[in-house]
């Protein structure tokens, strides 16, 4: 028995005496179980072959131009069957002649650059070149008895050349510079492949190896692996030390039902805190792991692990979906509120040039006519059938903040909000809404939502101060949000003190993010304070009784009566009021009408002329009527009070015929 390697696989020869050479020769592959991963490990299949060297003498012929080896007599008797020619400086392989029933030959650690002369050794069975400078397989096609073929640790940079040699059992081709796996389909009989120290960066067409059972990948580049679940007997797979970063790299290892012993540590995979749960989750036959066994109580941690982080991963899934349908429904409302606004700026046009004046456009005249509007607005309306399988509007709470985007989100506020919920909201946002719609909701949102003292608008055709007195209607406001984008009112110089001025008493914090100074506060009450003493003394009585609850009327007769001037306060106690939280008279003048409320109340105001009108006239014509009557009455009057008198006179003239007459009368009422 010879060992000939120390790779972790013992190759023994079992050869018979001299006199027993007619028994067949028998080649066996055993494995040391207990230190065969320690072993493969600290070699990689780098040292080989220890076995003792030949006493051969080389010999030169003058016409052939390669060395021809000489064994003495003695030493053919005594290894037969085999030659080692290990560290002999041998730059080409020798010319082997006599040597037809050898079996196991050895050119280690020597310089050989190519495979030949040896094609005559049909009955090989071990070759071992390692160490050698080999660029290319070849010289191999007429061994096709041989089991094991050692080429590590040369310049190899293709697998070829194996046709022939379809009992191959052990192919070892590491520390080379193989950049693919191919050509060796055919080897149905190869049990152990080893290209450690390689360039592979991914790991194919094995296909074929179907009694492989030890693959060997150590320090490559590989990145990705393929077909390995297609290898029925694989039970060893070496795979330390490669750019494997992702499990969806290594997915088809979890489909082999013979792998039970997997190394993957070196890869960047291996860094990861999910890996060992996750691996050992999806391959449930493993009893191997980085050199390590695995134990029960790590295969039930393992399976609990992976299933938390398939949750998690699940959960993140599902993030990322609804932020990326939060993104293209703001889009569309997007879409469609730049749609909107173009049609409103169309009509508004339309409205102007009523008449169809030209228009100077570049020198040249131009009309517009309604064909043409109906058409332009037909083709914006049809921009958004592609986006019409998104929401129209989005409602969402994002920590104390509500955001509303596009007008269907107002109708959110009629939801049964929890008290929690509805108790966390500090900031309304709202998002390309028209201004107008918004202030129908405000009374709402200070019921819903008490605890809110934010307002941010963006995008709602905010274009007046006098929009601002619309929130009024708040009960506690601290900040204002106005953002450029969609609100041109924020062009305008004073729009910051006149939200100030016109909800002084809201006590205001900050309007767009600046806090508000004292100084600020004088500056507006300056700038704007005769613009409320005039609208409150231009308004109708009647009218301001209107405006105010019952409260404000009760402190308006107060006003009024003058019993609020004493010791000199006036407007500026109102002012001082106002600060503290209750709205002064003046400012309450300031109010603002929606351009559907100011058409209702106009449509209102004309319904009121009508009946008015309608009233006045039945009262005329009424009396009219009774005039009329009472002209004729006079006329006729006199005589009818003669013939009135007349008749009496004639009655009572008998007495004793009238007393009768009135009896009969009565007796007859009686009856």
């Amino acid at each position: 028995m010879l060992p000939v390697n120390n790779c972790g696989l013992q190759l023994v020869i079992q050869t018979s005496a001299i006199t027993e050479k007619s028994k067949p020769f028998e080649f066996r592959i055993n494995k040391e179980q207990s230190s065969f991963h320690n072993r493969l490990l600290q070699h990689d299949l780098e040292k080989n072959y220890s076995g003792r060297q030949d006493n051969t003498n080389f010999g030169s012929s003058s016409s052939i131009a390669f060395p021809i080896l000489q064994r003495t007599a003695e030493e053919k008797i005594l290894n037969s069957d085999r030659l080692n020619l290990e560290r002999q400086k041998l730059t080409v392989c020798p010319i082997i002649d006599g040597e037809d029933n050898l079996r196991l030959l050895n050119f280690q650690h020597n310089f050989i650059t190519r495979i030949q002369n040896i094609s005559n050794l049909q009955h090989l069975v071990f070759l071992d070149l390692y160490d050698n400078l080999i660029e290319e397989i070849s010289g191999l096609s007429t061994l096709r008895s041989l089991r094991v073929l050692l080429l590590g640790k040369n310049r190899i940079k293709k697998i070829s050349n194996l046709e022939n040699l379809k009992i191959l059992d052990v192919l070892d081709l590491h520390g080379n510079q193989i950049t693919k796996i191919e050509n060796i389909s055919h080897l149905s009989e190869l049990r152990v492949l080893n290209l450690a120290r390689n360039l592979l960066t991914i790991v194919e067409n094995l296909n074929g190896l179907d009694s492989l059972t030890e693959l060997n990948l150590r320090h490559n580049q590989v990145s990705a692996i393929k077909d390995v679940d297609t290898l029925p007997c694989l039970q060893h797979l070496f795979l330390s030390f490669n750019n494997i970063s992702s499990f969806e790299d290594i997915l088809c290892l979890a489909d082999s039902s013979s792998l039970s012993d997997i190394t993957l540590d070196g890869n960047p995979i291996a860094q990861e805190t999910w890996y060992k749960h996750t691996v050992l989750h999806h391959m449930m036959q493993l009893r191997q792991l980085d050199m390590k066994r695995i134990t029960e109580e790590e295969r039930r941690m393992a399976s609990v692990a992976a299933r938390k982080e398939e949750e998690r991963k699940r959960e993140s899934h599902r993030q990322a979906l609804l932020k990326e349908k939060k993104r293209l429904t703001i889009c569309n409302i997007a879409r469609q509120w730049e749609i909107q606004q173009n049609q409103i700026a169309l009509v508004a046009s339309l409205n102007q040039d009523k008449d169809n004046e030209p228009c100077q456009i570049n020198g040249s005249a131009a009309y517009v006519f309604p064909e043409e509007s109906r058409s332009l607005d037909t083709i914006l309306s049809s921009a958004v059938q592609g986006l019409s399988v998104l929401e129209s509007h989005l409602v969402e709470v994002e920590g104390d903040t509500l955001c509303l985007y596009g007008a269907g989100a107002l109708e959110c506020l009629d939801r049964n909000w929890s008290v929690q919920t509805a108790g966390v909201i500090i900031t309304v946002s709202f998002m390309f809404i028209e201004f107008d719609e918004i202030v129908q909701v405000l009374a709402k949102l200070k019921i819903k939502f008490p605890n809110s003292v934010h307002l941010k608008f963006k995008e709602t055709n905010l274009v007046t101060l006098q929009q601002f007195n619309a929130l009024a209607q708040m009960h506690r406001l601290e900040q204002l949000t106005v953002d450029p984008q969609g609100n041109p009112v924020v062009s305008f110089t004073l729009w910051k003190y006149y939200v100030l001025f016109r909800l002084n008493h809201f006590n205001l914090q900050k309007i767009n993010g600046v806090k508000i100074t004292e100084n600020d506060i004088v500056m507006a009450e300056r700038l704007f304070g005769i613009l409320a003493y005039v609208a409150s003394s231009e308004l109708p009585h009647y009218r301001m009784l209107s405006l105010f609850g019952e409260s404000r009327v009760k402190q308006f007769h107060y006003l009024l009566e003058g019993k609020g001037k004493k010791s000199g306060t006036g407007s500026e106690e109102s002012s001082d009021n106002g600060r503290n939280g209750s709205e002064s008279t003046t400012r309450a003048m300031l109010n603002y009408t929606t351009k559907d409320f100011h058409v209702e109340k106009l449509e209102e105001i004309k319904e009121r002329k009508t009946f008015c009108q309608t009233y006045i006239e039945n009262l005329v014509k009424e009396a009219a009527d009774i005039n009329m009557k009472n002209e004729s009455l006079q006329k006729l009057w006199p005589q009818m009070f003669i013939e009135l008198v007349r008749d009496a006179v004639i009655e009572i003239r008998n007495k004793n015929s009238y007393m009768k007459l009135c009896l009969q009368r009565i007796t007859d009422q009686k009856q």
